[in-house]
C-alpha cells in the first residue's frame, strides 16, 4: 500500500495508480538529462522485473532492503559511490514537476560543497547529494515528519560538513499537494508529465 494520506478521498487503487504515474514521469524527467547515469533503487527486490520494463536500457537497478528511509539511502548512495561515481544524488519519485534548474544546481553545488539537500515544503527533503558516504546524516532521524531536514542539518553541523540547499519544492503526499499539482499542470509544457495527466483525468472531484 502506498500514498495512504491520499486515501480518502482517493481509493487505495487510485492512490497506487497515481504513485506509479508519478514514478514513471520522474524516470522520464531524469532520463532526459544529459551527462548523468540513471540508477533506481527498488524495493522489494522481487519487483526488479517491473522496473526492467519501465526504465530505459542501461539503467542501474539496485534492489535494496532497509529498516527505514535512512538505511535505504545509505545502501543506495553507498553502492553508487562504491561503483566509482564522484557525485551521487538521490531524488524522490513523487515530484516529477521539479524544475530541471534545481537538479542542475544540486549537481553544481557538489563541486564546492560536501553535501546538498533539496528543501521540501513539508520539512523533509526531496533530494540529497553527496561525494562521500556519511552515515550519520541518515541515522537517528524522525523520518516522515516535519523535523527531517532540521534534524539532518543538525547532523551536518556536528560533522562540520559544508552544505548547500536548493530551492524549496513539493512532492505529492496529501490531497492538498495533489491539488497544487493540478493547478500547476496548465503552466507546464503539454508533453510533460504525460502519465500523471492521464491518471488525473480519471479522478473526479479532486
Amino acid at each position: 500500500m502506498t500514498k495512504t494520506r491520499l486515501s480518502p478521498p482517493l481509493t487505495h487503487l487510485q492512490a497506487a495508480c497515481l504513485y506509479e504515474a508519478l514514478l514513471l514521469d520522474t524516470i522520464v524527467l531524469l532520463a532526459g538529462l544529459e551527462g548523468i547515469d540513471l540508477a533506481v533503487a527498488i524495493s522489494p527486490p522481487e519487483s526488479k522485473k517491473f522496473f526492467q520494463r519501465i526504465t530505459p536500457g542501461g539503467t542501474f537497478l539496485m534492489p535494496i532492503e532497509g529498516v527505514d528511509i535512512g538505511d535505504c539511502l545509505i545502501q543506495a548512495l553507498g553502492r553508487l559511490l562504491d561503483h566509482g561515481y564522484r557525485k551521487v544524488i538521490a531524488l524522490n519519485a513523487d515530484g516529477p514537476s521539479l524544475p530541471i534548474a534545481y537538479l542542475h544546481q544540486a549537481v553544481e553545488s557538489l563541486d564546492v560543497h560536501e553535501v546538498v539537500f533539496g528543501e521540501g515544503h513539508d520539512g523533509g527533503y526531496y533530494l540529497v547529494g553527496i561525494k562521500r558516504l556519511h552515515r550519520v546524516l541518515f541515522q537517528d532521524i524522525a523520518w516522515s515528519t516535519r523535523r527531517v531536514l532540521a534534524q539532518t542539518l543538525d547532523q551536518v553541523s556536528r560533522t562540520g560538513l559544508s552544505v548547500s540547499l536548493t530551492p524549496v519544492w513539493y512532492d505529492i503526499d496529501t490531497i492538498e499537494d495533489l491539488r497544487r499539482l493540478k493547478e500547476e499542470l496548465p503552466t507546464l509544457p503539454d508533453d510533460s508529465l504525460t502519465h500523471t495527466r492521464r491518471v488525473l483525468d480519471t479522478f473526479e472531484g479532486i
